[in-house]
């Protein structure tokens, strides 16, 4: 399994961005479909979107899209989340994992995910 750590987080005025970066070892970076979810307090996590083994499939939530890209480096085994025109209710702890899929996969479940981040903190004031 890779080992994953996420970094970037921070406080931001709502409207503003941020962009996190989710650094991966010890496996075959290549091999993984990397998601991003977040928990917010008193919530359950939920998933933010996730960019395939192919660098050019992705997938979003509505709550999400249009505002948030995420892509992947391979040659620095690294995937990153930006997040433009942040709104107070994006505000969470955000979560990097790793899923091994076929070529075409985006999973969506965190439990189709087998290796996570230790998460960073996110948080918008109004």
């Amino acid at each position: 399994q890779v080992q994953l750590v996420e970094s970037g987080g921070g406080l931001v005025q709502a409207g503003g961005s941020l962009r996190l970066s989710c650094a991966a070892s010890g496996g075959t970076f290549l091999n993984y479909a990397m998601g991003w979810f977040r928990q917010a307090p008193g919530k359950e996590r939920e998933f933010v979107g996730a960019v395939g083994r192919r660098s050019d499939i992705t997938f979003y939530e509505d709550s999400v899209k249009g505002r948030f890209t995420i892509s992947r480096d391979n040659a620095k085994s690294t995937v990153y989340l930006q997040m433009n025109n942040l709104k107070p209710e994006d505000t969470a702890v955000y979560y990097c994992a790793a899923g091994r899929t076929g070529p075409w996969s985006i999973p969506r479940s965190g439990h189709e995910y087998d290796s996570w981040g230790q998460g960073t903190q996110v948080t918008v004031s109004s």
